[in-house]
């Protein structure tokens, strides 16, 4: 019999952006930023009540067709708890459709709000499945649930029921930040996926999991090597045509010894370092229109319950 959740309660959650693939680490690895979405909900008497501010608050539906919303749900229903109306109100400060994991965010943001009105009878890894399925991978959405660094997979039963979604969280450095250059354009990621070849080389293919192995151990006790770590064959590469911008910028960083590199599909050029970016090239990207960003690695998502 599915519980119902009494009106009135309300759950306020803080969730942390993201940074996915790190370089070599495609729908591998992801890292979680200090920039936050918040979602309050209540619980209602009736109905549905969508609020947008901030980020977003021209173009995201007040629906349920919105992604927090359907996240709720989605929780809800795994607890098979009912709540009789509900009144969202997201406040948005990650960038939209730009490599910092806003529908992740949103997603995951859903899911544990969803949880916490039913008195989280989902565990951590429940957590993590529900909000990746909406995503397709898990990188993302697991750094947003876990905080700090995540080494993620998926697994395809043979009976061809729903993939599983999977992660364990890697300690990061505290001497390691993350400063994102954004630009002032969307991507789409299945239109940036698409210019990805079918098949790659065995040795593009070994150069990337050498990349990807290395860049675990510069995230814990390693940052000399974060620039080796960030280097990548598998997808980079192809997507310069399509981001120009960012493409130029991540060269021009890392020819500058930076551990700069596409931030998930992008367009946001990311650097990973232990001092702060130079000056002098935070203002010539911020003149030629990029955003800058200056961001901690993040902790997990948090959940506050007050009940009427």
């Amino acid at each position: 019999m599915s519980i119902e959740l009494e009106v009135g309660t309300r759950v306020t959650v803080t969730v942390p952006g993201s940074s996915a693939n790190l370089g070599p680490g495609f729908d591998t690895l992801g890292l979680a930023l200090g920039i936050y979405d918040t979602i309050e909900v209540e619980i209602t008497e009736s109905g549905l009540e969508v609020e947008v501010y901030g980020e977003g608050e021209d173009d995201l539906p007040r629906d349920g067709s919105h992604l927090v919303v359907k996240a709720i749900r989605s929780a809800l229903n795994a607890a098979d708890a009912q709540a009789p109306g509900l009144r969202v109100v997201c406040t948005n400060t990650i960038p939209q459709s730009r490599g910092l994991g806003s529908s992740a965010s949103a997603a995951v943001g859903g899911v544990v709000a969803g949880n916490a009105l039913a008195g989280e009878p989902l565990t951590t890894e429940q957590v993590v499945q529900l909000s990746s399925a909406f995503e397709g991978h898990p990188d993302n959405a697991a750094a947003s649930v876990l905080g700090a660094a995540v080494v993620s997979w998926t697994t395809t039963p043979v009976d061809g029921s729903q993939p599983g979604y999977r992660a364990v969280s890697v300690p990061v450095d505290e001497r390691i930040r993350a400063t994102a250059l954004v630009p002032d354009f969307h991507a789409s990621t299945q239109a940036v996926r698409r210019v990805l070849p079918s098949h790659v080389t065995h040795t593009d293919a070994r150069f990337n999991v050498s990349r990807t192995a290395v860049m675990t151990v510069a995230l814990q006790n390693h940052p000399e090597l974060l620039w080796e770590g960030t280097r990548d064959r598998l997808h980079q590469p192809y997507r310069a045509d399509v981001l120009p911008v960012t493409a130029e910028w991540v060269n021009r960083l890392r020819n500058r010894g930076y551990a700069a590199y596409l931030s998930g599909a992008g367009p946001t050029i990311m650097v990973l370092s232990t001092e702060p970016v130079d000056r002098s090239i935070l203002d010539e990207a911020r003149t030629a229109g990029l955003k800058v960003h200056e961001l901690a690695v993040a902790g997990p998502v948090t959940a506050e319950v007050s009940r009427a």
